[in-house]
């Protein structure tokens, strides 16, 4: 093997790397920012459930009367 050969096999390598690691960061923030959105999703579901639940606890089993006709 000669040494242009040896060096232009190691050049294509480190673009190949530099590339990869670009992607993998890339990667890395989606996958940060998707996780800090599924846990504001699913504290804004509990808030929600705890809502529904106070709701309910607090509606009586009685119906409401009709309002009166003028």
């Amino acid at each position: 093997m000669t040494d242009t050969s040896l060096t232009s096999r190691v050049d294509t390598l480190e673009m190949r790397i530099a590339y990869q690691d670009d992607t993998i960061e890339d990667l890395n923030r989606t996958i940060t920012a998707q996780w800090k959105e599924i846990d504001r999703l699913t504290r804004e579901i509990a808030n929600l459930a705890d809502r529904v639940r106070e709701a309910g606890s607090g509606a009586s089993g009685a119906p409401e009367p009709p309002p009166p006709h003028y």
